[in-house]
């Protein structure tokens, strides 16, 4: 055993955590020591079972030694090359695999570190698109109340979370946002997709009239919001937005961080709803969340439509220092292996009923006000305390944590999406510690 494993003596000072109470938690820190399969371990060596695959991203499990073999093996290999004016071999190997897998037309990939860096590049990308194809005026960018889109100021400006936005002053400019979907009212413990909401897909047309078509540029939204904790779209609703989108020329993007790589039973959301976007931003899963990957999937409309001016000049002024790092699409490739060879991208398909069953049987516990579901995602909301928001779910969340079961909490709402490798047993185990820490302490 390392000093770090021994509990209470890790110094805890330095590390400025990031979207952590970090005065709250360095009084009790929650920490993890290892991984493998479905559970954790923390440092006093109990197990918890990981009940939101890390970070949405852990789809295949933890400890896959083959992803960590494929990196040791590039490290040693090729530990790092350029993708400004240079390249090598994998980032091309695993663009064509992206492309094998992406909703039809989608396969066009440009490579970041980050769901974060995925949604601003295809921000830029959108902007750079409509201004090559003399439609300049095209500058508006539209995203979502109750949205989230990652961090950068792209993200956090067509993000719809009120906290994330109120704590920077400065914005981009230029952004609006459509209604969200949650409503409470017509479609609590819904299962599956609610019945009700597509007309709000309607209220694109109300920014068209405000703003003018010809000055939007693009429309993102998730799929399936996941860090507000699980909102899946009204039946219908991602059809309607498409065809808006298609009557007045604004591009749609489907934010895929979370939903990708097989999180509703199928590749893509956008083939689980059967509605392709003309952008999908990716990353999470991408590498089963070993190396920082993601990926920006661009229609060959898009691609082709930048694809102007001299041949000796760059159609797109954008990248990082790390865009298809070696290590990354080692891992990734690897991961895609996996994916394929378990059939993890659909597996979450013949599951799905049972997840939605078991955790609808939370229904009635004391100040439970919805439960959502949709593929291996699903949420459980409870009202909250008086004048304290995030309190009741709190203690729920560390309770469960003390008797072996993490997951995301997003307020007085629990976020989940276990490993794609999830059996019955431990979905049963899941809803199980998280009833009995509903009745305790909620």
């Amino acid at each position: 055993m390392t000093l770090h494993q021994i509990p209470n003596t890790i110094k805890t000072d330095s590390f400025w955590m990031p979207f952590t109470a970090n005065r709250q938690f360095k009084k009790a820190p929650r920490l993890f020591s290892s991984a493998e399969g479905m559970h954790y371990t923390t440092v006093d060596g109990r197990k918890v079972i990981d009940g939101s695959a890390g970070l949405w991203c852990v789809n295949a499990g933890h400890g896959r030694k083959q992803i960590a073999a494929a990196v040791e093996r590039q490290l040693m290999t090729l530990d790092f090359a350029p993708s400004f004016q240079m390249g090598h071999p994998l980032a091309f190997d695993f663009a064509e695999r992206l492309a094998e897998i992406a909703p039809k037309g989608l396969d066009r990939i440009f490579f970041t570190n980050s769901g974060s860096e995925s949604v601003d590049t295809a921000l830029k990308i959108a902007l750079a698109y409509h201004r090559a194809n003399g439609q300049a005026s095209r500058t508006r960018l539209i995203g979502r109340e109750r949205g989230y889109h990652g961090v950068g100021f792209g993200g956090t400006s067509v993000g719809g979370m009120v906290a994330n936005r109120r704590a920077f002053a400065t914005l981009l400019p230029g952004v609006d946002h459509i209604r969200h979907t949650h409503d409470l009212t017509r479609n609590a413990f819904a299962k599956d997709q609610p019945e009700h909401g597509a007309e709000l897909a309607d209220d694109l047309e109300r920014l068209v009239a405000l703003h003018g078509a010809e000055t939007i540029a693009a429309v993102i939204v998730e799929p399936v919001p996941g860090s507000t904790a699980v909102l899946p779209p009204p039946k219908g609703y991602l059809n309607r937005l498409r065809e808006i989108c298609d009557k007045h020329g604004i591009l749609l993007i489907f934010d895929e961080v979370i939903t990708g790589f097989g999180r509703l039973g199928t590749p893509f959301a956008a083939d689980f709803f059967g509605v392709t976007p003309d952008l999908m931003t990716t990353a999470k899963g991408i590498t089963n969340g070993t190396i920082p990957c993601g990926a920006v999937f661009a229609s060959r409309k898009i691609h082709d439509g930048m694809m102007v001016g001299p041949e000796n000049q760059m159609e797109l002024f954008h990248g990082y220092t790390y865009s298809a790092h070696p290590t990354a699409c080692a891992a990734g490739i690897a991961t895609l292996d996996i994916y394929k060879d378990e059939g993890l991208l659909t597996r979450g398909a013949s599951i799905a009923e049972y997840w939605r069953d078991a955790l609808h049987s939370l229904k009635g516990l004391p100040n439970v006000v919805d439960i959502r579901n949709c593929g291996l995602m699903g949420a459980v909301e409870l009202s909250p305390r008086d004048g304290t928001v995030g309190a009741r779910g709190y203690d729920v969340m560390v309770d469960c944590f003390s008797r072996g079961l993490y997951f995301r909490m997003s307020g007085d709402s629990f976020a989940l999406s276990p490993p794609l490798i999830v059996e019955k047993s431990h979905i049963d185990d899941i809803v199980s510690i998280l009833g009995d820490a509903i009745k305790r302490v909620a």
